[in-house]
Protein backbone atom coordinates (compact mmCIF):
# COMPACT_ATOMS: atom_id res chain seq x y z
CA UNK A 1 0.00 0.00 0.00
CA UNK A 2 1.66 3.70 -0.87
CA UNK A 3 1.78 5.96 1.63
CA UNK A 4 -0.78 9.06 0.56
CA UNK A 5 1.35 12.10 2.54
CA UNK A 6 4.12 10.77 -0.12
CA UNK A 7 1.85 11.15 -2.87
CA UNK A 8 0.53 14.33 -1.84
CA UNK A 9 4.17 15.69 -1.33
CA UNK A 10 5.31 14.13 -4.61
CA UNK A 11 2.84 13.59 -6.95
CA UNK A 12 4.95 13.65 -9.96
CA UNK A 13 7.50 11.31 -8.12
CA UNK A 14 4.37 8.79 -7.51
CA UNK A 15 3.99 9.01 -11.24
CA UNK A 16 7.13 8.57 -12.21
CA UNK A 17 7.75 5.70 -10.01
CA UNK A 18 4.28 4.50 -11.58
CA UNK A 19 5.78 4.89 -15.42
CA UNK A 20 8.90 2.48 -14.87
CA UNK A 21 6.03 0.10 -14.10
CA UNK A 22 4.18 0.71 -17.10
CA UNK A 23 1.62 2.12 -16.12
CA UNK A 24 -0.01 5.53 -16.66
CA UNK A 25 -0.28 8.65 -14.37
CA UNK A 26 -2.74 8.31 -11.49
CA UNK A 27 -2.01 10.37 -8.78
CA UNK A 28 -4.36 13.49 -10.05
CA UNK A 29 -6.80 10.48 -9.57
CA UNK A 30 -5.82 9.25 -6.50
CA UNK A 31 -5.57 12.99 -5.21
CA UNK A 32 -9.13 14.10 -6.93
CA UNK A 33 -10.50 11.21 -4.12
CA UNK A 34 -8.26 12.07 -1.30
CA UNK A 35 -9.35 15.63 -1.81
CA UNK A 36 -12.79 15.09 -1.79
CA UNK A 37 -12.91 12.71 1.35
CA UNK A 38 -10.27 15.34 3.23
CA UNK A 39 -13.39 17.84 2.34
CA UNK A 40 -15.48 15.82 3.91
CA UNK A 41 -13.73 15.10 7.08
CA UNK A 42 -12.77 18.59 7.48
CA UNK A 43 -16.74 20.00 7.23
CA UNK A 44 -18.14 16.37 9.50
CA UNK A 45 -15.22 17.83 12.39
CA UNK A 46 -16.80 22.03 11.66
CA UNK A 47 -20.23 19.99 12.37
CA UNK A 48 -19.15 18.16 15.29
CA UNK A 49 -17.63 20.90 16.88
CA UNK A 50 -20.55 23.15 16.44
CA UNK A 51 -22.55 20.33 17.59
CA UNK A 52 -20.84 20.29 20.71
CA UNK A 53 -21.10 24.01 21.31
CA UNK A 54 -24.63 23.77 20.09
CA UNK A 55 -25.69 21.34 23.03
CA UNK A 56 -23.83 23.12 25.60
CA UNK A 57 -25.34 26.13 24.65
CA UNK A 58 -28.37 24.38 25.31
CA UNK A 59 -27.99 23.64 28.69
CA UNK A 60 -27.06 27.53 29.37
CA UNK A 61 -30.66 28.55 27.48
CA UNK A 62 -32.74 25.79 29.97
CA UNK A 63 -30.78 26.57 32.67
CA UNK A 64 -32.12 30.31 32.27
CA UNK A 65 -35.46 29.16 31.58
CA UNK A 66 -34.11 30.89 27.82
CA UNK A 67 -36.11 29.64 24.80
CA UNK A 68 -33.56 27.37 23.29
CA UNK A 69 -35.59 25.95 19.80
CA UNK A 70 -33.34 27.41 17.33
CA UNK A 71 -30.52 25.97 19.01
CA UNK A 72 -32.69 22.25 19.11
CA UNK A 73 -33.47 22.82 15.66
CA UNK A 74 -29.51 23.40 14.40
CA UNK A 75 -28.24 20.44 16.39
CA UNK A 76 -31.93 18.69 14.93
CA UNK A 77 -30.02 19.14 11.76
CA UNK A 78 -27.05 18.92 12.12
CA UNK A 79 -27.27 15.21 13.66
CA UNK A 80 -29.22 14.68 10.63
CA UNK A 81 -26.61 15.77 8.22
CA UNK A 82 -23.53 14.00 10.42
CA UNK A 83 -24.77 10.41 9.41
CA UNK A 84 -24.66 11.86 5.57
CA UNK A 85 -20.81 12.64 5.95
CA UNK A 86 -19.73 9.87 7.62
CA UNK A 87 -21.47 7.88 4.79
CA UNK A 88 -19.54 9.87 2.57
CA UNK A 89 -16.35 9.65 4.23
CA UNK A 90 -16.37 5.91 4.08
CA UNK A 91 -17.66 5.79 0.16
CA UNK A 92 -14.47 8.07 -0.58
CA UNK A 93 -12.41 6.10 1.79
CA UNK A 94 -13.42 3.16 0.23
CA UNK A 95 -12.69 4.26 -3.39
CA UNK A 96 -9.24 5.39 -2.75
CA UNK A 97 -8.34 2.49 -0.57
CA UNK A 98 -9.53 -0.10 -3.61
CA UNK A 99 -7.59 2.13 -6.11
CA UNK A 100 -4.53 2.48 -4.22
CA UNK A 101 -4.64 -1.76 -3.31
CA UNK A 102 -4.63 -2.50 -7.02
CA UNK A 103 -1.45 -0.26 -7.86
CA UNK A 104 2.12 -2.09 -7.36
CA UNK A 105 5.29 -0.77 -5.55
CA UNK A 106 7.47 1.57 -6.93
CA UNK A 107 10.76 0.07 -8.27
CA UNK A 108 14.18 1.23 -5.89
CA UNK A 109 16.13 3.72 -7.45
CA UNK A 110 18.74 1.12 -8.29
CA UNK A 111 16.83 -0.89 -9.84
CA UNK A 112 17.17 -1.25 -14.54
CA UNK A 113 14.01 0.34 -16.02
CA UNK A 114 12.64 -2.14 -19.01
CA UNK A 115 9.34 -3.56 -20.00
CA UNK A 116 10.13 -7.52 -19.24
CA UNK A 117 12.76 -10.19 -18.35
CA UNK A 118 14.48 -8.43 -22.02
CA UNK A 119 15.92 -6.02 -19.54
CA UNK A 120 17.02 -8.22 -16.35
CA UNK A 121 20.75 -7.73 -15.18
CA UNK A 122 22.84 -10.37 -14.98
CA UNK A 123 24.97 -9.72 -11.47
CA UNK A 124 26.82 -12.86 -11.66
CA UNK A 125 27.33 -16.47 -12.61
CA UNK A 126 28.85 -19.10 -9.75
CA UNK A 127 29.89 -22.77 -10.64
CA UNK A 128 30.67 -23.85 -14.21
CA UNK A 129 27.99 -25.84 -16.05
CA UNK A 130 29.30 -29.69 -16.13
CA UNK A 131 30.64 -30.75 -19.34
CA UNK A 132 29.00 -34.43 -20.36
CA UNK A 133 30.33 -37.07 -22.45
CA UNK A 134 26.90 -38.26 -22.97
CA UNK A 135 23.64 -36.48 -23.84
CA UNK A 136 22.10 -35.78 -20.58
CA UNK A 137 18.39 -36.17 -20.23
CA UNK A 138 15.88 -33.93 -18.52
CA UNK A 139 14.46 -34.63 -14.86
CA UNK A 140 11.14 -35.84 -15.97
CA UNK A 141 12.74 -39.04 -18.41
CA UNK A 142 14.89 -39.77 -15.58
CA UNK A 143 12.59 -39.63 -12.69
CA UNK A 144 10.42 -42.52 -14.92
CA UNK A 145 13.41 -44.47 -15.73
CA UNK A 146 13.79 -44.77 -12.45
CA UNK A 147 10.39 -45.65 -11.59
CA UNK A 148 10.19 -43.43 -9.39
CA UNK A 149 8.64 -40.42 -10.94
CA UNK A 150 5.11 -40.80 -11.87
CA UNK A 151 2.74 -38.35 -13.72
CA UNK A 152 0.18 -40.78 -15.11
CA UNK A 153 -0.59 -41.78 -12.03
CA UNK A 154 -0.68 -38.22 -10.58
CA UNK A 155 -3.16 -37.30 -13.73
CA UNK A 156 -5.54 -39.90 -13.28
CA UNK A 157 -6.10 -38.79 -9.28
CA UNK A 158 -5.47 -34.72 -10.03
CA UNK A 159 -4.80 -33.81 -13.53
CA UNK A 160 -2.42 -31.85 -15.21
CA UNK A 161 0.26 -30.65 -13.38
CA UNK A 162 0.92 -32.93 -10.61
CA UNK A 163 3.58 -35.91 -9.96
CA UNK A 164 3.74 -38.72 -7.67
CA UNK A 165 7.51 -39.40 -6.32
CA UNK A 166 7.90 -42.38 -4.88
CA UNK A 167 10.31 -44.25 -2.94
CA UNK A 168 14.13 -42.16 -3.17
CA UNK A 169 12.95 -39.48 -5.11
CA UNK A 170 10.32 -39.25 -2.12
CA UNK A 171 12.66 -38.87 0.31
CA UNK A 172 15.25 -36.78 -1.54
CA UNK A 173 12.43 -33.85 -1.85
CA UNK A 174 11.93 -34.68 2.32
CA UNK A 175 16.15 -34.44 2.68
CA UNK A 176 16.19 -31.05 0.26
CA UNK A 177 13.68 -29.32 2.70
CA UNK A 178 15.50 -30.83 5.69
CA UNK A 179 19.23 -29.84 4.37
CA UNK A 180 18.03 -25.75 3.26
CA UNK A 181 15.88 -25.73 6.89
CA UNK A 182 19.23 -27.10 8.90
CA UNK A 183 21.23 -24.35 7.10
CA UNK A 184 18.65 -21.73 7.61
CA UNK A 185 18.35 -21.95 11.15
CA UNK A 186 21.62 -23.45 12.22
CA UNK A 187 23.72 -20.77 10.20
CA UNK A 188 22.00 -17.82 9.45
CA UNK A 189 19.34 -17.57 12.36
CA UNK A 190 16.28 -17.96 10.92
CA UNK A 191 13.40 -19.77 13.25
CA UNK A 192 11.26 -22.47 11.60
CA UNK A 193 7.66 -22.06 11.98
CA UNK A 194 5.29 -24.38 10.87
CA UNK A 195 2.22 -22.32 9.88
CA UNK A 196 -1.42 -22.65 8.25
CA UNK A 197 -1.70 -23.64 4.70
CA UNK A 198 -5.56 -22.32 4.84
CA UNK A 199 -5.55 -18.45 5.16
CA UNK A 200 -8.37 -15.66 5.22
CA UNK A 201 -8.74 -12.79 2.86
CA UNK A 202 -7.15 -10.27 5.18
CA UNK A 203 -4.08 -12.25 5.31
CA UNK A 204 -3.59 -12.62 1.52
CA UNK A 205 -4.21 -8.74 1.52
CA UNK A 206 -1.81 -7.98 3.60
CA UNK A 207 1.37 -9.02 1.35
CA UNK A 208 -0.39 -7.85 -1.52
CA UNK A 209 -1.93 -10.75 -3.37
CA UNK A 210 -5.41 -10.22 -2.91
CA UNK A 211 -7.67 -8.17 -4.80
CA UNK A 212 -5.16 -8.53 -7.95
CA UNK A 213 -4.21 -12.29 -7.38
CA UNK A 214 -7.34 -14.06 -7.23
CA UNK A 215 -7.38 -15.87 -10.48
CA UNK A 216 -4.01 -17.41 -9.46
CA UNK A 217 -4.77 -18.94 -6.23
CA UNK A 218 -7.00 -21.93 -4.97
CA UNK A 219 -10.02 -21.45 -2.79
CA UNK A 220 -12.33 -23.47 -0.73
CA UNK A 221 -15.64 -23.20 -0.26
CA UNK A 222 -15.21 -22.29 3.10
CA UNK A 223 -13.75 -19.59 1.79
CA UNK A 224 -10.48 -19.81 3.08
CA UNK A 225 -7.56 -19.98 0.64
CA UNK A 226 -4.46 -22.37 -0.13
CA UNK A 227 -1.68 -20.25 0.33
CA UNK A 228 0.69 -20.07 -3.19
CA UNK A 229 3.75 -19.43 -1.05
CA UNK A 230 4.35 -19.34 2.85
CA UNK A 231 5.31 -15.72 2.68
CA UNK A 232 1.75 -15.39 3.15
CA UNK A 233 1.41 -16.70 6.36
CA UNK A 234 4.84 -15.90 7.76
CA UNK A 235 5.10 -11.95 7.11
CA UNK A 236 1.84 -12.06 8.23
CA UNK A 237 2.66 -13.29 11.90
CA UNK A 238 3.64 -9.42 12.85
CA UNK A 239 0.00 -7.98 11.44
CA UNK A 240 -1.81 -5.53 13.41
CA UNK A 241 1.33 -5.57 15.57
CA UNK A 242 3.59 -2.63 17.05
CA UNK A 243 7.26 -4.40 17.96
CA UNK A 244 10.12 -3.41 19.94
CA UNK A 245 12.78 -2.08 17.45
CA UNK A 246 15.28 -3.73 19.61
CA UNK A 247 14.03 -6.80 18.69
CA UNK A 248 14.19 -6.75 15.10
CA UNK A 249 15.53 -8.11 12.69
CA UNK A 250 13.07 -11.46 13.00
CA UNK A 251 13.92 -14.04 10.49
CA UNK A 252 11.14 -16.66 9.82
CA UNK A 253 11.44 -20.23 7.88
CA UNK A 254 9.19 -22.36 6.70
CA UNK A 255 9.21 -25.49 4.82
CA UNK A 256 4.97 -25.98 3.09
CA UNK A 257 3.04 -27.31 0.34
CA UNK A 258 1.96 -24.26 -1.84
CA UNK A 259 -0.76 -24.29 -4.23
CA UNK A 260 -0.91 -22.11 -7.58
CA UNK A 261 -3.87 -22.21 -10.42
CA UNK A 262 -0.90 -21.07 -13.18
CA UNK A 263 -3.96 -19.28 -14.60
CA UNK A 264 -1.73 -17.72 -17.17
CA UNK A 265 0.64 -20.51 -17.84
CA UNK A 266 -1.06 -22.22 -20.68
CA UNK A 267 1.38 -24.00 -22.46
CA UNK A 268 4.46 -23.19 -20.70
CA UNK A 269 6.45 -26.14 -18.91
CA UNK A 270 3.53 -28.53 -19.27
CA UNK A 271 5.38 -31.64 -19.57
CA UNK A 272 7.53 -32.87 -15.95
CA UNK A 273 7.99 -30.79 -12.10
CA UNK A 274 8.61 -26.88 -13.37
CA UNK A 275 5.29 -25.75 -13.26
CA UNK A 276 2.93 -27.67 -10.87
CA UNK A 277 -0.17 -26.83 -8.99
CA UNK A 278 1.16 -28.29 -5.92
CA UNK A 279 4.87 -27.84 -5.17
CA UNK A 280 6.71 -27.90 -2.04
CA UNK A 281 9.16 -24.62 -0.88
CA UNK A 282 11.07 -23.30 1.83
CA UNK A 283 10.69 -20.09 2.74
CA UNK A 284 12.40 -17.18 4.22
CA UNK A 285 11.17 -14.01 5.74
CA UNK A 286 12.80 -11.23 7.75
CA UNK A 287 10.82 -8.22 9.03
CA UNK A 288 13.25 -5.88 10.02
CA UNK A 289 13.80 -1.95 10.37
CA UNK A 290 13.48 0.47 7.10
CA UNK A 291 17.48 1.18 7.60
CA UNK A 292 18.26 -2.25 7.88
CA UNK A 293 16.00 -3.71 4.64
CA UNK A 294 18.79 -3.41 2.28
CA UNK A 295 21.37 -5.09 3.87
CA UNK A 296 18.90 -7.90 5.05
CA UNK A 297 17.94 -8.31 1.51
CA UNK A 298 21.52 -9.06 0.51
CA UNK A 299 21.62 -11.19 3.14
CA UNK A 300 18.51 -13.17 2.52
CA UNK A 301 19.86 -13.55 -0.90
CA UNK A 302 23.33 -14.49 -0.10
CA UNK A 303 21.64 -17.73 2.48
CA UNK A 304 19.43 -18.93 -1.01
CA UNK A 305 22.86 -18.65 -2.68
CA UNK A 306 24.64 -20.70 0.03
CA UNK A 307 22.27 -23.62 -0.43
CA UNK A 308 23.48 -24.10 -3.77
CA UNK A 309 26.69 -23.86 -3.59
CA UNK A 310 26.91 -26.33 -0.62
CA UNK A 311 24.96 -28.88 -3.65
CA UNK A 312 27.67 -27.79 -6.02
CA UNK A 313 25.12 -26.68 -8.38
CA UNK A 314 25.74 -24.06 -11.10
CA UNK A 315 23.77 -20.50 -10.94
CA UNK A 316 23.36 -17.02 -11.43
CA UNK A 317 22.16 -14.24 -9.98
CA UNK A 318 19.81 -11.31 -11.76
CA UNK A 319 18.46 -8.40 -10.56
CA UNK A 320 14.76 -8.13 -12.51
CA UNK A 321 13.72 -4.77 -13.77
CA UNK A 322 11.25 -2.63 -13.07
CA UNK A 323 8.49 -4.10 -15.39
CA UNK A 324 9.25 -8.27 -14.09
CA UNK A 325 9.25 -7.51 -10.35
CA UNK A 326 6.13 -8.86 -8.45
CA UNK A 327 3.80 -6.75 -7.72
CA UNK A 328 4.95 -6.36 -4.07
CA UNK A 329 8.35 -5.62 -4.61
CA UNK A 330 10.60 -2.93 -4.92
CA UNK A 331 13.76 -4.84 -5.68
CA UNK A 332 14.04 -8.29 -6.62
CA UNK A 333 17.12 -10.84 -7.08
CA UNK A 334 16.17 -14.06 -8.85
CA UNK A 335 18.52 -16.83 -8.60
CA UNK A 336 18.55 -19.12 -11.60
CA UNK A 337 19.88 -22.42 -11.66
CA UNK A 338 21.67 -24.55 -14.69
CA UNK A 339 19.52 -27.04 -15.81
CA UNK A 340 21.38 -29.63 -18.00
CA UNK A 341 18.27 -31.47 -20.05
CA UNK A 342 16.80 -27.97 -20.64
CA UNK A 343 20.40 -26.56 -21.31
CA UNK A 344 19.16 -22.97 -19.51
CA UNK A 345 19.27 -21.56 -16.30
CA UNK A 346 15.84 -21.54 -14.24
CA UNK A 347 14.51 -19.67 -11.74
CA UNK A 348 14.51 -21.40 -8.54
CA UNK A 349 14.79 -18.44 -6.04
CA UNK A 350 13.28 -14.85 -6.11
CA UNK A 351 14.30 -12.73 -3.39
CA UNK A 352 12.32 -9.24 -2.95
CA UNK A 353 12.89 -6.47 -0.83
CA UNK A 354 9.25 -4.81 -0.36
CA UNK A 355 10.13 -1.91 1.66
CA UNK A 356 6.95 -1.15 4.12
CA UNK A 357 4.62 -1.55 0.79
CA UNK A 358 3.02 -4.78 2.93
CA UNK A 359 3.60 -3.78 6.64
CA UNK A 360 0.59 -0.96 5.71
CA UNK A 361 -1.79 -3.07 3.82
CA UNK A 362 -0.64 -5.00 7.24
CA UNK A 363 -0.52 -2.58 10.20
CA UNK A 364 2.94 -3.89 10.57
CA UNK A 365 4.71 -1.59 12.95
CA UNK A 366 8.14 -0.96 15.51
CA UNK A 367 8.41 1.76 18.00
CA UNK A 368 11.89 2.41 20.11
CA UNK A 369 12.23 1.81 23.39
CA UNK A 370 10.47 5.43 24.74
CA UNK A 371 9.46 7.02 21.37
CA UNK A 372 6.56 8.27 20.49
CA UNK A 373 5.93 7.71 16.91
CA UNK A 374 5.77 4.46 15.34
CA UNK A 375 7.15 3.51 11.88
CA UNK A 376 6.19 0.83 9.32
CA UNK A 377 8.48 -2.08 9.52
CA UNK A 378 10.40 -3.38 6.15
CA UNK A 379 9.42 -6.96 4.95
CA UNK A 380 12.17 -8.56 2.37
CA UNK A 381 11.46 -12.17 1.43
CA UNK A 382 12.75 -14.96 -0.50
CA UNK A 383 12.89 -18.76 -1.47
CA UNK A 384 15.32 -20.45 -0.04
CA UNK A 385 14.56 -22.46 -1.85
CA UNK A 386 11.87 -24.16 -4.61
CA UNK A 387 12.05 -28.03 -3.54
CA UNK A 388 10.92 -29.36 -6.35
CA UNK A 389 13.11 -27.22 -8.38
CA UNK A 390 16.32 -28.32 -6.72
CA UNK A 391 15.08 -31.81 -6.93
CA UNK A 392 15.14 -31.26 -10.34
CA UNK A 393 18.40 -29.18 -10.72
CA UNK A 394 20.12 -32.86 -8.36
CA UNK A 395 18.53 -35.02 -10.65
CA UNK A 396 20.11 -33.25 -14.15
CA UNK A 397 23.12 -31.94 -12.87
CA UNK A 398 24.60 -35.08 -10.91
CA UNK A 399 22.72 -38.06 -13.75
CA UNK A 400 25.25 -40.42 -15.22
CA UNK A 401 25.37 -42.39 -18.35
CA UNK A 402 23.56 -44.96 -16.90
CA UNK A 403 20.75 -43.03 -15.66
CA UNK A 404 21.37 -43.28 -12.15
CA UNK A 405 21.82 -39.79 -10.19
CA UNK A 406 24.84 -39.60 -8.06
CA UNK A 407 23.73 -37.61 -5.22
CA UNK A 408 25.86 -34.72 -3.82
CA UNK A 409 27.75 -34.93 -0.50
CA UNK A 410 25.93 -32.46 1.43
CA UNK A 411 22.32 -34.76 1.32
CA UNK A 412 23.88 -38.00 1.94
CA UNK A 413 23.60 -37.72 5.80
CA UNK A 414 19.85 -37.07 4.78
CA UNK A 415 19.15 -39.95 2.78
CA UNK A 416 20.69 -42.75 5.29
CA UNK A 417 24.11 -42.54 3.55
CA UNK A 418 22.88 -43.23 0.10
CA UNK A 419 25.11 -42.00 -2.63
CA UNK A 420 23.49 -42.92 -5.83
CA UNK A 421 20.18 -43.34 -7.02
CA UNK A 422 19.17 -46.30 -8.82
CA UNK A 423 16.14 -47.99 -10.74
CA UNK A 424 14.46 -49.63 -7.67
Amino acid sequence: MHDIALIRSDPAGFDAGLARRGLAPLSRQVLALDSKRRAVQTELQSMQQRRNEASRAIGVARGKDEDSTDLEEEVSALKKRMPELELEDKTFGDELQALLAMLPNLPAADVPDGPDETANVELRRVGAPRVFDFAPKGHAALGEALGLMDFATASRLSGARFVVLKGALARLERALAQFMLDLHTGEFGYTEIAPPALVRDETLYGVGQLPKFAEDMFRTTAGLWLIPTAEVPLTNLVGEQILEAASLPLRFTAYTPCFRSEAGAAGRDTHGMIRQHQFSKVELVSICRPEESDAEHERMTGAAEEVLKRLGLPYRVLVLSSGDMGFAARKTYDIEVWLPGQDAYREISSCSNCGDFQARRMRARAKAGGAKQTQFVHTPNGSGLAVGRTLIAVLENYQQADGSIALPSALQPYMGGLDVLRRA
